[in-house]
């Protein structure tokens, strides 16, 4: 009896072990000084952003890669270091441009869509530059002035979304340029000015040529109150004095940085979890009120990046049953570009990629949650609650779903193909307030962290990578997921994973 006894002792402290034992593992490989070191470095002023394609930019992938190399993180088979060449084009803009409208100069416009154009003569006014507006009208050759959005919406996320269409029912229809007004504030047009009025970036398309090539032209005026819009809506033609020169069109190479750890279960090991994050930020632009113009990103996203680094820490030390893919993307802040590309060419079949385990964030107003967008879509989402709670946070979904942010990260082009692709933030319940304060702004500098929170918010993501890699369940999308259909493509499979 005693014997027995003791063997059933034995029994239950090697289980209170094991269920300690993970948590232990994290961590013992997650410090703060280390995190700190990580962020501190990634947004110095040195770097000066890391915008895509600058060379800052590639010696923030270089400490990256050193960075895998360091913890014995394999390299990228394909290449036999840690990079991925990711070839974009870039198209800067035209150095001659005005634009006048009813006789009015305009200081503030954007230029989506460049070509050289001399034109001085009347414009058709529109409306909304939608279908209906152009029945029975006459446009071809000509410019038309529209307003931004639709009935419904005016506001810049609402034209931001509708521009494509806009642009090819333009062409459809010969115009030969646009003039959209866009009621917003100063501040949302500072973003605007920032992202269209700078050097763009593309993937390259196989041949290396220009994706589009054509003589229209698109640009968005800022039109704050309709102060523009209330004297010409009434009008059916509006003078307009528009001159643009060309704009110049070179390739520009930048990299992904990539590290993968074998699993250590015989069958599991064929399956991935791709541990992800974009570690490039939107480099100098407009000064804020202190007169600083470097856009460090510190949150937004060396913390998403650190996030990444952690888990390559902790699983180059103690492998999961399933092997684990780290790619830190390049071109996120210019069009999700990275990861774009790497889905096209992958180093490892799709089909063997489980799960992304993305990060990137915005900002946070409440340190006591992870705030993981589409957390709820997947079978993964307990994995992530217990991991949460066991560093003492509360995992929630997206709160601001009306921001679109599902479709505004990397993990989107994954769950294009049928991958499951949450993204893990730091704990917000509203996109706005503390998070829009340093969203995209020169303010976001490391030294107004909460490490104490953040040591918290990298080890409930590394337990929870490890819970899902360890899981002998795969991870799918829930039952009814718009994604679901094809992740049932990708892995060829008939009945739904539960």
């Amino acid at each position: 009896m005693k014997h027995l006894i003791i063997s059933i002792c034995l029994i239950f402290g090697s289980f209170t072990i094991n269920a300690q034992s993970e948590k232990e593992i994290v961590e013992s490989t997650i410090t703060k000084s280390q995190i700190e070191g990580h962020i501190y470095f990634l947004a110095d002023d040195l770097l000066k952003g890391r915008s895509t394609g600058s060379a800052e930019n590639k010696i923030a992938a270089s400490y990256l890669a050193n960075t895998f190399r360091g913890y014995g993180v394999l390299p990228n088979p394909k290449t036999g270091n840690y990079y991925q060449e990711v070839n974009l084009q870039q198209t800067s803009p035209p150095i001659q441009s005005s634009i006048s409208i009813n006789h009015t100069e305009i200081k503030s416009f954007a230029i989506l869509k460049a070509n050289e154009i001399n034109f001085n003569g009347d414009a058709v006014f529109l409306g909304y530059g939608l279908e209906e507006d152009y029945k029975g009208i006459d446009v071809a050759n000509k410019i038309i002035i529209i307003k931004g959005g639709n009935s419904e919406s005016q506001d810049a996320r609402t034209a931001f979304g509708s521009r494509k269409e806009k642009k090819e029912l333009a062409k459809k229809n010969d115009v030969l340029g646009i003039i959209e007004l866009i009621n917003t504030n100063e501040r949302t047009w500072g973003y605007i000015d920032h992202n269209f009025n700078g050097d763009r970036l593309t993937v390259e398309d196989e041949t290396g040529s220009e994706k589009e090539k054509s003589n229209f032209v698109y640009t968005w005026v800022l039109d704050e109150n309709d102060s523009l819009g209330d004297k010409i809506t009434s009008k059916s033609t509006v003078p307009v004095v528009l001159k643009m020169s060309s704009e110049t069109i070179t390739t520009v190479i930048s990299q992904n940085v990539i590290g993968i750890v074998k699993g250590t279960d015989p069958k599991l090991k064929n399956e991935y979890i791709i541990y992800s994050a974009h570690y490039d930020h939107v480099g100098i632009g407009t000064p804020d009120k202190t007169g600083d113009t470097i856009y460090n990103g510190a949150r937004d996203n060396a913390v998403g990046t650190t996030t990444v680094l952690s888990m390559a820490k902790n699983l180059a030390k103690y492998p999961t049953k399933r092997s684990a893919l780290f790619i830190l993307f390049t071109g996120e802040e210019k069009g999700l570009l990275g990861s774009e590309f790497y889905v096209e060419n992958p180093i490892i079949p799709l089909e063997q990629m489980v799960y992304c385990f993305n990060s990137d964030n915005g900002g946070y107003n409440d340190t006591s949650l992870v705030t993981i967008i589409g957390l709820d879509r997947t079978t993964a989402s307990q994995n992530i609650k217990d991991a949460a709670i066991t560093f003492g946070l509360t995992a929630i979904d997206d709160p601001a779903p009306e921001q679109g942010l599902f479709d505004r990260s990397d993990n989107v082009h994954f769950a294009k193909k049928g991958i499951p692709a949450p993204t893990f933030s730091m704990g917000f319940t509203s996109f706005d307030g503390e998070v829009t304060k340093y969203y995209h702004q020169p303010g976001d500098e490391a030294n107004t962290l909460d490490y104490d929170y953040l040591l918290k918010f990298f080890q409930a993501y590394v337990l929870s990578g490890r819970n899902i890699a360890n899981d002998t369940m795969t991870p799918f999308w829930v039952i009814g997921d718009k994604y679901e259909e094809k992740g049932n493509e990708l892995y060829k499979i008939n009945n739904v994973k539960n």
